[in-house]
């Protein structure tokens, strides 16, 4: 079966340096923590990918359109299909003292944005920095093993999908003559994230959902976790303060 532009798919992978086989990223909890990069703040499973979005690296996502559901794959990807290739050009020295008056203490493997270009710090010494905004893996051969565990056929599958990538995971979802209803009880913790993230989701759901004209958003609240959230509010109204008397 040939998947095409605009397709959603849930995968699993992992990617591995194909020059001494670690692995960079993976969805399996497993492999994470038998390769020692596992965070309790990742979400492992099955990951969205839509094709044509532009999410995922070029060759990655011509690999996935030749697939089919449950099959497991594996296959090598130069730089010009994955993270491109190395350019010294985007490795620059910085004083130290630009960083200092901004209180920044940079160390290596800081992750710092550069003129909107994340970066990584590679070095702090004799009052310089280094800092290098080449992807990562930029440069390198990398190697998947992937498997595509689910096409998504449905509009509300589509949605339920998108919330879980935005980590905004609705009660319920219903679609009706191009009106999405979205549904969030008081179960769902309502903090600064989600109102973030959530406006995320809308975006994405108005990007790749072309069907969808409308959004309706109904949010349950109970009287003791609306008073939290109000002191939650209260508490960033403070600290915004007393940051801009600092300032």
């Amino acid at each position: 079966m040939a998947f095409n532009d605009g397709d959603f798919l849930e995968i699993e992978y992992t990617a591995r340096d194909a020059a001494d086989d670690s692995i960079l990223a993976t969805t399996s909890e497993k492999a994470a923590k038998d390769a020692g990069i596992y965070s309790k703040d990742s979400h492992y499973g099955p990951v969205l990918v839509v094709l044509g979005a532009n999410a995922v690296v070029k060759g990655l996502d011509r690999e996935l359109r030749g697939m089919s559901v449950g099959q497991d794959r594996s296959f090598t990807l130069k730089p010009d299909d994955a993270f491109g290739a190395r350019n010294e050009d985007l490795v620059k020295v910085m004083p130290l003292s630009e960083f200092r008056s901004q209180k920044v203490d940079p160390y290596p493997g800081m992750r710092i944005n550069l003129d909107n270009v994340t970066a990584t710090v590679k070095s702090v010494g004799s009052g310089r920095v280094i800092v290098d905004a080449n992807h990562p893996d930029a440069g390198k051969d990398i190697k998947y093993e992937v498997k595509i565990a689910k096409h998504l056929q449905t509009e509300p599958e589509k949605v339920e999908a998108l919330c879980r990538t935005y980590d905004v995971e609705p009660t319920s979802v219903d679609l009706k003559d191009k009106n999405l209803g979205i549904y969030f009880d008081d179960k769902v913790k309502k903090n600064a994230d989600y109102f973030v993230n959530r406006a995320s989701m809308m975006a994405s759901v108005f990007s790749y959902m072309k069907g969808v004209e409308r959004i309706e958003i109904r949010e349950e609240y109970l009287r003791g976790t609306a008073e939290e959230l109000h002191e939650h509010g209260h508490e960033h109204v403070h600290e915004h303060e007393e940051e801009e008397r600092k300032g």
